[in-house]
């Protein structure tokens, strides 16, 4: 099969494990935002960052890691695989049991009720627990499985939490002496929430421990010593992009008053959720092409399929960019219901920009990942992340969370600019320079004209949309025929 056929056809597969999975949990959105007010919202967003920032520490960087070393021809796969189940396993239960020991402190620091600290650290470890076996599945190109394990996930997270906050209210009130409404505490909201997520995540590991279950364990310190190796720089990208991607919100309880602090946050947290056909967009196709980049970075002129998906990403994400910000008023309606978490409206064409540049920056980013070289994805996240702070800090008090939006687009554009010119010195590719730019300028001036200067008018949007797809019919059918139809 055509590679970059076969390309676009896994990338469809993880598109929908994907796709699916975050569209069932952004339907999770509307309903946080109807049944919470903004200052609850925004508490259970600042959770969620933090949720973020220790996944990427439980996972340190042994996702990357086991996909680079999978694929080494020399080592003996089932060591490989072994070897990674072992290491997150110790490492888990050593979290385990010191965030369960200093739980008390940590609530003290990050200012989150003891009780959600409890969830958030079991949660953590059964999410750490399935990141090799899900690893497994993609390296062994097994989308099918990988996609139904991840919807049952966030199917049963969805079920559970309509329950709690929607149907369990309902049959309390109707009919207080029932079984189930003795599961029913009012002003139990938030707690509910984390109870929904745990019972999926443990359901996800449940179905994922075959891979456990079915192989004689081999610890061979040798792969882990490498492995560990070339996972530290990935570790250090992965905090700096957290940091990039949520630590906004941390960042706003820090410094703006105690007030208004929650409430802002829950309306940029809410607002920021009009990302999700980006971030899925991007997501779908960075679980497609990682694998891709790795198995293929041995063949004949491998630069040449690389630039060709780096063409195709700018084209379909210059749609996304530009559709999103042309009906943002019309999502609205779906995502965030509450007209009160509207005022953070004005910063989505910033924000989903931001979301396409860093998925610009994931396809860059293969120069560093099949050279070895994989420090300077640190070193190039850490200047992000540098940027997202300095930008943070110094106008969060003045311009709330406007300057959180325009602090995370300079952090990614900064990291698209400095991965494309290491790129170009230690792993050339042959981009298609005047097509990506062509595409981003084009794209990028009709969203700020559609949303700004024409004041989010459907009609004006909806033409420059139109006038867009067309120039990318009569530029790119050609090329998309050939990779489609050629087998």
């Amino acid at each position: 099969m055509n590679p970059l056929k076969k390309l676009f056809k896994q990338t469809f597969i993880y598109g929908l494990a994907t796709v699916l999975p975050r569209m069932l949990s952004f339907l999770l959105t509307p309903l946080y935002v109807t049944v919470l007010p903004t200052d609850e919202y925004g508490e259970v967003s600042i959770i969620f960052a933090w949720f973020a920032i220790f996944n990427v520490l439980l996972a340190y960087g042994m996702e990357t890691a086991f996909f680079r070393f999978y694929n080494d021809t020399s080592l003996n796969k089932k060591t490989v695989v072994t070897t990674s189940l072992i290491s997150i396993g110790v490492s888990s239960f050593i979290f385990m049991l010191l965030a369960f020991m200093f739980k008390g402190s940590i609530s003290s620091i990050s200012d989150i009720d003891p009780q959600f600290i409890s969830y958030a650290i079991l949660i953590l470890v059964l999410d750490a627990l399935v990141i090799i076996p899900f690893s497994w599945l993609r390296a062994n190109e097994k989308p099918m499985r990988y996609a139904l394990v991840k919807i049952a996930n966030v199917v049963i997270n969805l079920g559970l939490n309509c329950f709690f906050l929607l149907i369990l209210p309902i049959l309390a009130e109707s009919n207080p002496n029932a079984f189930l409404s003795g599961l029913y505490k009012p002003n139990f909201e938030i707690s509910y929430i984390f109870i929904s997520m745990l019972i999926a995540s443990g359901t996800t590991l449940l179905l994922m421990l075959r891979l456990y279950l079915r192989r004689p364990y081999v610890f061979d310190r040798f792969i882990w010593t490498n492995m560990m190796k070339y996972a530290a720089p990935v570790l250090v990208a992965g905090i700096a992009f957290t940091i990039n991607e949520v630590f906004d919100r941390i960042m706003l309880d820090w410094l703006l008053p105690n007030d208004i602090a929650e409430s802002e946050i829950g309306k940029y947290s809410a607002c920021y959720k009009l990302t999700l056909f980006m971030t899925l967009f991007a997501t779908a196709f960075r679980m497609g092409i990682e694998p891709f980049f790795f198995s293929h970075s041995k063949s004949d002129n491998p630069q040449r399929a690389y630039a060709q998906i780096t063409n195709y990403f700018v084209i379909l994400g210059s749609v996304i960019l530009l559709s999103v910000v042309v009906y943002a008023d019309v999502l609205k309606l779906f995502i965030v219901p509450n007209s009160d978490y509207w005022e953070a409206m004005s910063v989505v064409p910033i924000i989903i920009l931001a979301s396409f540049c860093l998925g610009i920056y994931h396809n860059l980013s293969v120069w560093y990942k099949v050279t070895d070289r994989t420090k300077f994805g640190a070193y190039i996240s850490l200047i992000g992340a540098t940027l997202t702070i300095i930008i943070n800090f110094a106008f969060i008090p003045y311009f709330g969370y406007v300057a959180s939006a325009v602090a995370t687009l300079v952090a990614y554009a900064s990291m698209v600019i400095l991965s494309f010119f290491f790129g170009r010195m230690y792993y050339p590719i042959p981009y298609n320079h005047r097509k990506i730019i062509f595409y981003l300028v084009v794209s990028i001036s009709f969203s700020m004209l559609s949303f700004y200067v024409f004041d989010r008018n459907l009609i004006i949007g909806s033409i420059f949309f139109i006038i867009f797809l067309g120039m990318v019919y009569r530029l790119e059918s050609d090329k998309l025929k050939q990779i489609f139809l050629r087998k």
